[in-house]
């Protein structure tokens, strides 16, 4: 499957001019990618031990990442050399900049006064020096960067001259003085660097030349054209869908794509949101044209979960049980299409994303171990179907403005992740079909009331979990025992780190009173208010 992801990679390669950023493991790689995208220009992460013989597409410039790693730590990783033959540009930022150092014959070395924080450069001109000055074209000469670093640069490589300084860095930036060639050792893909995405705007696109043209608009057409040369004429593609918003944008390109050649399958476990299969039902089939079919086995994934409580046995048992309802829907499907001389399945669709690739990639080199959720606990390798991933060089909010543009509803498009073991982790303790209910109901009051009050697009993540615990509570005089309900709701760019959200008092009464009264089997309702870390989003 490895190499169906490097050819999918290498087409869409070749489609746009591309930057090639080479990862060293930084905190802030992946922001390199979102600022250069931003700049509307394509681009791709791959680890720093690349070697350039094996790239199969030419780059117009290349850019290497920062590094938690001194240059001179044993193991430390170093680019390939080859780099500096290809002909493009190339910026180094921060460790990136020592790597040119040491490539071109520079001195590094540890710094006597680090930096780490706010730095004020001072950008040096050098008039007629046009390479020299392409850089900072725009920039003021004293302008606000964001430094984290360690080693600095002791003495340039011969050829090189000084285009930025800072108080404590002579240094702070150097280019070539005829070969494109830029080293910086603060961060311009941070947010604190005050003109930074206009120096990474500067590099791609005024220095390296590359066409700004990576658009969801122009993606649409040439991905579609892409599906359909991979698929060929008479192949058939099958995808679960859950009614999120990645395999939905992923099954309305598919089917823009191949039409009816493409069989969507929404297997029901039993533990969704409420009226979640005719939502998804109504949405993809009736409104957006999807060849979906729902599969009920929510009775057998219940009755496996019977007295189970433990978080990844719930998990590990609804993996396993949609492998085993996918595959018989996926048989059903290919038995049909013979009937019909139809050609038998060979893809499988997925909605994976390229945060997921990035997480993938360390300068050791690509991961070994793909999340289960991504290959959906070994479903790939037992159906032995060739992968597409259409969304693959998508971040979350591309795949959003290509979902717009497709023409799925907002709310679909803004929706709040679920998980894939849906309510069964949201039920802390033994799930059960009335547990569920309770859990289920709970659920759907608060995110109504959430979007009654507009607070929906403000916050990344929002549900309700019921708790194994009971409660003494007074209703209409009477002594109740029941259970209680936690919310929970946080603000997140990464869902790596979260914060909890900050309601106001009265949604917050008004979603407690509903549930209270709505809700049978529950007299209390408590809000979350620990952030990640060291809580997790989810509680189970």
């Amino acid at each position: 499957m490895q190499e169906s992801h490097a050819a999918e990679a290498t087409q869409v390669s070749h489609l746009y001019d591309t930057i090639l950023i080479l990862d060293f493991g930084s905190q802030y790689s992946h922001l390199i990618t979102r600022r250069v995208r931003e700049c509307g220009v394509y681009c791709e992460l791959l680890p720093c031990t690349q070697k350039i013989a094996e790239l199969n597409f030419k780059p117009k410039g290349v850019i290497l990442s920062g590094s938690p790693f001194s240059i001179t730590d044993e193991g430390a990783p170093h680019v390939d050399p080859a780099v500096f033959d290809l002909g493009v540009p190339v910026l180094g930022i921060c460790y990136g900049l020592q790597q040119i150092a040491m490539n071109r014959g520079g001195q590094t070395g540890l710094a006597t006064k680090r930096e780490y924080g706010y730095a004020e450069l001072n950008v040096v001109r050098h008039p007629g020096h046009i390479i020299a000055d392409k850089l900072f074209e725009g920039v003021a000469d004293k302008t606000t960067v964001w430094m984290s670093h360690g080693d600095h640069l002791d003495q340039p490589p011969k050829g090189f001259t000084i285009i930025g300084t800072t108080t404590t860095s002579e240094y702070a930036a150097i280019a070539h003085e005829k070969e494109h060639i830029y080293g910086i050792q603060f961060h311009p893909e941070v947010s604190h660097s005050a003109e930074g995405t206009k120096i990474l705007k500067n590099f791609v696109i005024g220095i390296c030349g590359a066409n700004a043209n990576w658009s969801m608009g122009s993606f649409i057409d040439k991905e579609i054209e892409r599906i359909r040369t991979l698929v060929g004429p008479h192949g058939c593609v099958i995808g679960a869908v859950s009614g999120g918003v990645d395999s939905t944008v992923a099954a309305v390109l598919m089917k823009r794509a191949i039409g009816d050649r493409f069989h969507a399958i929404l297997v029901d476990n039993g533990v969704m949101r409420l009226n979640e299969c005719e939502t998804v039902k109504h949405t993809l089939n009736d409104s957006l044209g999807i060849n979906l079919t729902v599969a009920d086995a929510s009775d057998l994934f219940l009755s496996r979960l019977k007295g189970v409580t433990d978080p990844e046995k719930k998990r590990k048992i609804i993996g396993n049980t949609f492998i085993e309802v996918f595959e018989a829907e996926a048989h059903r499907i290919d038995n049909e299409n013979k009937e019909l001389g139809r050609d038998k399945i060979e893809w499988l669709l997925q909605g994976t994303l390229y945060p997921d690739v990035i997480e993938s990639i360390s300068f050791k080199g690509p991961s070994a171990t793909i999340k289960s959720h991504h290959n959906v606990g070994g479903l790939l390798e037992d159906m032995r179907l060739n992968l597409i991933e259409p969304l693959r060089e998508l971040f979350k909010d591309e795949v959003r403005a290509l979902g717009s543009l497709l023409g799925i509803p907002d709310d679909l498009i803004w929706r709040h992740p679920f998980p894939g073991p849906g309510i069964a982790i949201r039920v802390l303790g033994e799930v059960t079909p009335e547990q569920v209910d309770i859990a289920r109901r709970a659920d759907h009051i608060y995110i109504e009331e959430i979007k009654n009050a507009g607070l929906y697009r403000k916050i990344s993540q929002a549900y309700a979990a019921l708790l194994p615990v009971r409660s003494v509570g007074v209703m209409g005089d009477q002594r109740t025992y029941e259970q209680v309900i936690a919310l929970r709701a946080v603000e997140t760019k990464d869902f790596m780190t979260a914060d909890w959200f900050e309601f106001p008092y009265s949604v917050l009464k008004r979603i407690s009173n509903r549930i209270i009264n709505e809700v049978h089997g529950v007299n209390r309702v408590v809000y979350d208010v620990s952030s990640k870390p060291p809580s997790t989003i989810e509680w189970e």
